[in-house]
């Protein structure tokens, strides 16, 4: 915008000297001001299709019993009444993660310390709302109490082997979850020693013992 400025300032004068470039440095400001106008209407405009980006979080809670998961019900279509884990659509200025604790604390009131991204779940049809694909995360967290804010109706805790039909692909990613899970347990991996560091050696067996059985029940 200063170029195209300039470029006509300049015009003007060698115009009133009768020089004859002043109609090229006219003509060319008047390119550049097209330009920086056109770049500013196409702001998040694109030729092609593209996806949104949503990220879910499959937070495990522990009571010192018993491993349940937190699941949100929706508010709002599409699956409106069904159970699915928190998440949404990812803000322009945050990443995967900061949108993932965003929605956590949206939606249930809860916070988490580490969390772990475990799979993008990209099926086309996944959401029949357009196409989304998702950057799933899982946390492990004491029980705490959570509520239903924002676009969720209700939130809960539910034992593994008492999970509700859930919405979207959410049973798939329960599973890879899982899957997960029990992978870092076998490896006893820095993240898995990370996500039960503020647990006992004795409630972080009982809790591998559980995770290992899938069912949530010790």
């Amino acid at each position: 915008m200063l170029m195209s400025i300039s470029s006509y300032l300049v015009g003007c004068m060698m115009q009133l000297m009768g020089c004859p470039l002043a109609a090229n440095l006219h003509e060319m400001a008047g390119v550049d001001s097209v330009m920086t106008k056109n770049m500013e209407e196409l702001t998040y405009q694109y030729k092609y299709p593209h996806p949104s980006v949503t990220t879910d979080n499959v937070i495990f809670g522990f009571d010192g019993q018993t491993v349940k998961v937190l699941l949100i019900e929706r508010g709002g279509e599409p699956y409106k009444g069904y159970w699915a884990f928190p998440g949404g659509f990812l803000e322009m200025d945050e990443s995967a993660e900061e949108g993932a604790r965003r929605e956590l604390m949206e939606e249930t009131g809860l916070t988490t310390g580490v969390v772990r991204q475990f799979h993008a779940f990209s099926a086309p049809g996944r959401d029949p709302r357009e196409r989304v694909l998702t950057i799933a995360f899982y946390s492990l967290v004491r029980m705490n109490e959570v509520k239903g804010m924002d676009d969720a109706r209700r939130a809960g805790w539910f034992p593994l082997n008492e999970v509700p039909r859930l919405a979207f692909d959410h049973e798939e990613m329960l599973r890879v979850a899982l899957e997960e899970v029990s992978k870092e347990i076998r490896l006893q991996t820095k993240v898995w020693k990370e996500l039960t560091g503020g647990f006992s050696q004795d409630e972080v067996q009982k809790i591998e013992r559980v995770l290992r059985d899938g069912t949530g029940r010790n």
